[in-house]
């Protein structure tokens, strides 16, 4: 803990966010080379580093004819255009690689319509409109980013058959109100009026032409025509000071109090403009978009360190048949030395294959990533995580060139390729599934790993809770004081558990970064950590400059974290996280956690549909059943661990109950659960769309079934969900049972 330098991680940060970085480009690639570089170094690299590359398909705009908005006037000319680029305040805004805000994979085209305000572009938000008696037909919807993911805006608005969209970052939502330039960034931490929030626009995660297929040359692709989850209209991001000059002279009804934001006029509908405006009363807005689509190659880069013990085959290490690996292992076998360093596996033999030999790796995985690519500069997104990732692997490479440590089990970092565009890297990683499935122990993902300096934010899987908390309760926090990084981190963000008593809140895990395929897909115990705001200080849903020119090494280290200790505090979490999963004889996993959660989705369920499933005949019966087996049975594996702890439990016992713990979280997939979604087949973790805090796959039912008759398919799909949550429950009941009780 004390070797990781907070220095070094301020240097890494300078040299990653140096230039921009936007996947594919010829930076993105020095980057692929720096880390390999430093992963391979006589004095502080890993045992092997190795690249792989996937050809993907990304969306850019076209250099040659750029985005642009335009208000037209009635003859036909423009009478305004919006800003093409962010303002060029600190001389990094300017040059030529830094890519034009744009809606990437939203689809190329020129409408032209009167302008209307739909908010957060919420599928409500548009029948709020249709309320107010305004025809839609045609038109150009000015749009706020929050409530609803990007593509989503673009797909409600196109059912009610507006021609194209556009999004623009409220004060209100980022900048606690404040919008003039000497509030804003370089003078604060504030995003400036030009500033544009680029992004993915697609619904989906992972290659758009190869899903569930690693993007590899002998994969099948599909027709570009036949591709789904791109924006079905033409969409363009924009600034709030251009915002600002459409919203505000916007005729028609006065917009409901929460629509309301801080440009400094009251919002109103349209459609159109007010005719003592700016602008003439019968003028429209051109949106013209030019973007293309590429295949392009984006590379992961994968550093390994072999762990000691837990090798392939079951015979293991206490009856020495290869007694190299015995060193760190707990039998009563005096350790041997360990081997030197082995070079590299060739490439068609590597981790990322799929194809290497069981006998080269130890084979347990403790996996740790974030990715490389950005939107600009990225210095908090993501090169913050970067950051932290390189003075980590240094230390642990350090130990380990030295001879003086190495883990039970193998560490894989990884730094993920053209994350922004959709989680391609990881994605395309997690598509060779079986390797991973039999073997990952957990992943842990830090991408922004500092949004702010005021106390840990951690997000994951119940059975992570147990081992981030012991983590955390040695940690020192940063600033004024002695408090650990846990005891600060319960100040902001709390909950009381019938088991614990007031603990720090865990957040859930959406699919806002590279964990997502690893929970949703392979069912992998994950957690993503970071440092974050006091949210009584802020109402910024993401820090300010999030995904724009604004986000440099400056913004960092002059804003969010001068000195750098929170990036230390994070990468010193993270840090004691991956020793205690790869070092400890029993996996620090409490599948026990998993109860509180059960029992609060069962408890909702039971008290907001209960009534509503009961006039339908439905039982939860069985339900309460399954949920309380599972409760059974994490309490007696909690006590059959205990109880092996206190004395010298045979190795492969250990090995048995280690993967029961691991194995836990697999039981809750079922890729057939949610059809309409892609990769998502966790029972416990789907998107929920329903009100209900309960079991996704439940309350989305429930949600689409209250309106409609018994016997209806709706009903059906009521059913179903139901036998599906009990079915993964009663599995995961069994998973947990002694081995040999079948």
């Amino acid at each position: 803990m004390e070797q990781l330098d907070a220095h070094r991680i301020r240097e890494n940060l300078r040299e990653l966010s140096r230039e921009p970085h936007l996947a594919s480009s010829p930076r993105d690639e020095d980057l692929v080379q720096l880390l390999l570089q430093r992963w391979k170094d006589p004095e502080s690299g890993l045992d092997s580093a190795e690249a792989s590359t996937y050809e993907v398909l990304l969306s850019f705009p076209s250099q040659e004819q750029p985005n642009v908005v335009d208000i037209v006037g009635p003859t036909g000319g423009i009478i305004h255009s919006c800003h093409r680029t962010e303002e060029n305040v600190t001389g990094e805004q300017g040059g030529p690689d830094v890519v034009q805000p744009y809606a990437a994979y939203a689809p190329s085209g020129t409408p032209q319509g009167l302008l209307v305000y739909a908010n957060r572009g919420a599928e409500e938000d548009f029948k709020e409109l249709q309320t107010q008696g305004i025809k839609l037909e045609g038109t150009i919807a000015l749009t706020r980013y929050g409530g609803v993911g990007r593509g989503a805006k673009a797909v409600n608005a196109a059912k009610h058959g507006i021609a194209g969209v556009l999004v623009y970052t409220d004060p209100a939502d980022i900048n606690d109100g404040l919008s003039s330039p000497d509030e804003t960034f370089p003078n604060s931490w504030y995003l400036p009026p030009s500033g544009v929030e680029r992004g993915s626009y697609y619904e989906y995660f992972g290659d758009p032409l190869t899903p569930y297929l690693p993007a590899v040359p002998s994969s099948f692709r599909v027709d570009l025509a036949n591709v789904s989850g791109f924006p079905p209209i033409p969409t363009q991001p924009i600034g709030f000071q251009d915002a600002r000059d459409l919203l505000c002279n916007l005729n028609g009804t006065l917009a409901p109090a929460t629509w309301q934001g801080a440009l400094g006029c009251h919002y109103r509908l349209g459609p159109g403009f007010r005719a003592d405006g700016d602008f003439p009363a019968d003028s429209q807005v051109n949106v013209s978009v030019y973007n293309r689509l590429e295949l392009r190659n984006s590379s992961n880069v994968l550093g390994i360190i072999r762990g000691a013990v837990e090798p392939g085959e079951p015979s293991s290490c206490c009856l020495h048949p290869r007694p190299l690996l015995c060193s760190g292992c707990r039998c009563p076998h005096p350790a041997l030395p360990l081997p030197p360093p082995s070079p590299a596996p060739p490439a068609h033999l590597s981790l990322s294959s799929g194809s290497l030999p069981l006998f080269l790796w130890p084979d347990r995985y403790v996996l740790y990533g974030n990715h490389r690519d950005s939107w600009v500069h990225g210095a908090v997104d993501p090169s913050s995580g970067t950051a932290i990732l390189l003075e980590l692997s240094r230390v642990l490479g350090t130990l380990l060139k030295k001879g003086t440590w190495r883990p039970r089990r193998s560490i894989v970092f990884a730094s993920w390729g053209a994350e922004e565009f959709g989680l391609i890297g990881s994605t395309e990683f997690t598509e060779f599934f079986n390797k991973l499935q039999e073997r990952t122990v957990a992943y842990i993902n830090v991408d922004i790993s500092v949004f702010a300096n005021a106390t840990l934010r951690v997000q994951g899987t119940p059975p992570v809770q147990s081992v981030v908390f012991s983590a955390t309760k040695e940690i020192r926090s940063p600033g004024p004081g002695d408090l650990s990084i846990y005891d600060n981190w319960i100040r902001y963000f709390n909950r009381s558990s019938p088991v614990y008593g007031l603990v720090p809140s865990l957040g859930s895990l959406g699919a806002g970064s590279d964990y997502a395929p690893f929970i949703h897909f392979l069912g992998i115990s994950s957690m993503d950590i970071a440092y974050t705001y006091d949210r009584s200080k802020t109402s910024a849903r993401i820090y300010p400059t999030y995904h724009t020119a604004f986000d440099t090494f400056d913004y960092v280290d002059k804003f969010l974290d001068p000195g750098f200790s929170s990036h230390q505090a994070v990468a010193r979490t993270a840090g004691s996280v991956i020793l205690r999963l790869s070092d400890s004889f029993f996996l620090p996993l409490k599948v026990s956690d998993y109860s509180e959660t059960l029992r609060s989705f069962l408890q909702a369920a039971q008290q907001d549909l209960g009534a509503l499933l009961e006039q339908h005949s439905i039982s939860l019966g069985p339900l309460v059943t399954a949920v309380e087996k599972f409760e059974a049975e994490a309490a007696a594996l909690g006590q059959r661990i205990s109880t092996l702890q206190k004395g010298s439990p045979d190795p492969l016992q250990v090995r048995m109950l280690n993967d029961q713990l691991m194995l836990l979280e697999r039981t809750f997939l079922n890729p057939r659960a949610f059809p309409e979604e892609r990769y998502y087949s966790h029972v416990l973790w789907a998107p929920r769309t329903g009100s209900v805090v309960t079991f996704p796959g439940l309350s989305n039912a429930c949600s689409r079934a209250r309106d409609t008759a018994s016997g209806s398919e709706a009903w059906a799909e009521v059913q179903r969900q139901l036998s599906i949550v009990v079915t993964a429950l009663e599995g995961a009941a069994a998973t947990l049972r002694p081995v040999a009780d079948l």
